[in-house]
């Protein structure tokens, strides 16, 4: 694939127009849409979870949907005509052809679920012809391409979310909750990560992900056919946001806080190879291959207030799933690993932990509250309802998503940073300011409430 020539020519097409994208000429009193009208680029397994819920709502309207793999529009399109709803415009014919369908006028935005190097000139070319912009994790690659994302959306005012579940977690959202209402204190630190034995994703047969098998790349099936050559080429934590999202929101990231500096560690790689040994032998061509990416990056963040982040990236290793979070100020610390909770002067012995069942019972966010109901046939423990209907209220009510440009742009940049920060012998790096000053009076805007 030329992604390069593929962003040359979105460039092309959003500077070939005089006219200014759709949403700058939306005036504040407009009404709000009623119904969003939404295209899909990549209806592969992850693009398919977020078509599901977009047939699920009768305020969706899939209009256009478009992937280069024919089973992956099969199985879109098979969706469509069980929900009973009007079969989307297809586009297929290459690569490029996601170019054309965004020039559509009967589309408000578009969701983008692809390999995570195409993820910024989809956006971009999104954005330039006016739509509103919803893309997977993690956000940008490099760090040229977050400054890109920022810059578009400075330039064009569509908007553009990343579309991380994991904010909104049943748990992570009550302390959030909690934190606001300062029942830890003053925050000094949290710890996040993704700690996911993904081996029999990385590695699999070439025609399904049941753990059988060790092939990537062309011979593989599904994220085996590109995630895996990140392992290969890359060293440092190459998925943070499902940790730090979330925990940027109790930090206040963006909005009266920023990320200073990080510097990252990584061990030695071992797993990746042991895994195919072990399942292919030694003598399998993948025996062979380098990979780069240690088994575990652990990656310091220093915030501007004072607070410190700890992130650990582990998908190489035999472990049990954990994003192991805990949040810890000057009055407590929970720690969802353990599911323990202690307060100072609230926990009914001292220095000892109790459940926190009822802590997080008590603090339940009002979105969960107010939308179990809906959520609960929705992906990832109805997370991805949550996600979805996030970007789908911003688009109607036309105003910026809960998680915006900027939160994407500085999340995804952990990655390359701390790539950086590895092979300068884990030399602290500094960590751009995205919003460009702008986060000193930024207020918070991610679960405020029960809106969005």
């Amino acid at each position: 694939m030329d992604r390069r020539n593929f962003l040359q020519k979105a460039t092309l097409a959003g500077s070939a127009t005089g006219i200014l994208p759709s949403i700058l000429l939306n005036k504040e009193t407009e009404p709000a849409r009623d119904k969003v009208r939404i295209g899909f680029i990549g209806v592969g397994l992850r693009g398919r979870n977020h078509l599901q819920q977009a047939l699920f709502r009768p305020d969706v309207e899939v209009n256009a949907i478009c992937d280069i793999d024919s089973n992956s529009v099969k199985g879109a399109l098979d969706l469509v005509k069980k929900a009973g709803k009007k079969e989307p415009a297809v586009y297929s014919k290459g690569d490029e052809d996601f170019l054309n369908m965004v020039k559509r006028d009967d589309l408000d935005a578009i969701l983008i679920a692809t390999p995570w190097q195409w993820h910024v000139p989809m956006a971009i070319a999104a954005m330039k012809a006016g739509k509103y912009a919803a893309v997977e994790v993690s956000a940008t690659v490099t760090l040229q391409e977050s400054w890109d994302l920022v810059d578009t959306f400075e330039k064009t005012g569509s908007h553009c979310m990343i579309l991380e579940n994991v904010c909104y977690r049943r748990d992570v959202m009550a302390i959030l909750k909690m934190i606001r209402e300062g029942m830890f204190g003053e925050m000094t630190y949290a710890h996040c990560g993704y700690q996911h034995d993904l081996r029999g994703i990385k590695f699999n047969n070439g025609t399904s992900n049941e753990g059988t098998g060790v092939e990537f790349g062309e011979k593989g099936f599904s994220e085996a056919k590109w995630r895996t050559q990140h392992s290969v080429d890359r060293n440092g934590d190459i998925y943070p946001t499902h940790g730090l999202g979330p925990v940027a929101h109790w930090m206040n990231i963006n909005r009266g806080n920023k990320f200073n500096y990080l510097t990252s560690t990584a061990t030695k790689p071992l797993g990746l190879h042991k895994y195919v040994v072990d399942h292919g032998g030694k003598d399998h061509p993948n025996a062979k291959v380098n990979f780069k990416l240690g088994d575990v990056v652990t990656t310091v963040i220093q915030c501007h207030n004072g607070e410190n982040i700890v992130i650990i990236h582990d998908t190489n290793s035999p472990r049990p799933y954990s994003l192991g979070f805990r949040a810890q100020g000057t009055e407590g610390i929970w720690m969802n690993d353990g599911h323990t909770i202690y307060l100072e002067d609230v926990s009914p012995k001292k220095h000892e932990a109790e459940p926190d069942a009822p802590y997080l019972k008590k603090y339940d966010h009002p979105l969960w509250t107010k939308y179990e109901k809906e959520a609960e046939n929705a992906g990832h423990g109805g997370i991805d309802y949550f996600v979805f209907r996030g970007f789908i209220e911003a688009v109607k009510r036309k105003v910026a998503p809960p998680i915006d440009v900027y939160d994407a742009a500085v999340w995804s940049a952990i990655s390359p940073l701390s790539e950086l920060s590895i092979a300068r012998g884990s030399s602290p790096v500094e960590i751009p300011d995205f919003t460009r000053g702008k986060w000193k009076t930024n207020k918070p805007i991610f679960g405020l409430n029960d809106e969005f």
